[in-house]
């Protein structure tokens, strides 16, 4: 993130775990796979896994109309005011005064924290070591794979693609992934750079 950028979301639910955030802007959310944070003390980092854009009405869907955005935008903007966008992220680790932890932090971001996404140094700093990835393989909700291969895309994006970053990484998705060759092998040679 450069200095005055805004915010991308807002939080609106919070555990140890994960976060939801709604999106500042209708179909702005950060993409699949982005590394984001939400600066707070600790600073809490992030991977985006879900992104859904629905009707602030829980028991309302909206309806087809057969017209392009652009014409609904003219003949019937009130509609957008009804829709959100939201984001969920899987927590990978924080940083304090005292260093970057690749664990839980010791509590969930604030509810209306800011989320902001990271920049290529922030995303190269936390992953110069590779445990972030095993909280993405330990949890059930996400989809392990393709947020992998997003992840580690992302974090060799940040270096300039790097190819010992990706050998790195790649070592630590052996590691975890051991008794499990082919699984391994797709992931790896979906991993675009």
């Amino acid at each position: 993130m450069e200095e005055g950028q805004p915010h991308v979301g807002e939080v609106i639910e919070s555990s140890t775990m994960e976060f939801t955030a709604e999106s500042r802007v209708l179909h702005g959310a950060p993409p699949f796979g982005a590394f984001v944070k939400i600066d707070s003390y600790p600073v809490v980092f992030a991977i985006v896994y879900a992104v859904a854009t629905q009707s602030i009405e829980p028991n309302r869907k909206p309806t087809a109309y057969g017209k392009t955005e652009e014409e609904l935008r003219l003949e019937q903007p009130q509609i957008f005011e009804l829709l959100r966008t939201e984001f969920t992220s899987l927590i990978i680790g924080y940083r304090d005064d005292t260093g970057i932890f690749q664990c839980l932090p010791p509590q969930p971001p604030r509810i209306h924290g800011f989320v902001h996404f990271c920049s290529a140094d922030e995303i190269t700093s936390f992953t110069e070591r590779s445990h972030y990835l095993r909280p993405i393989f330990n949890q059930a909700r996400v989809p392990s794979d393709e947020l992998t291969i997003a992840a580690i895309g992302n974090a060799c994006r940040a270096r300039g693609n790097n190819g010992q970053y990706l050998v790195r990484a790649g070592k630590e998705v052996a590691r975890l992934l051991k008794d499990d060759y082919d699984r391994l092998h797709s992931i790896l040679e979906r991993i675009h750079v």
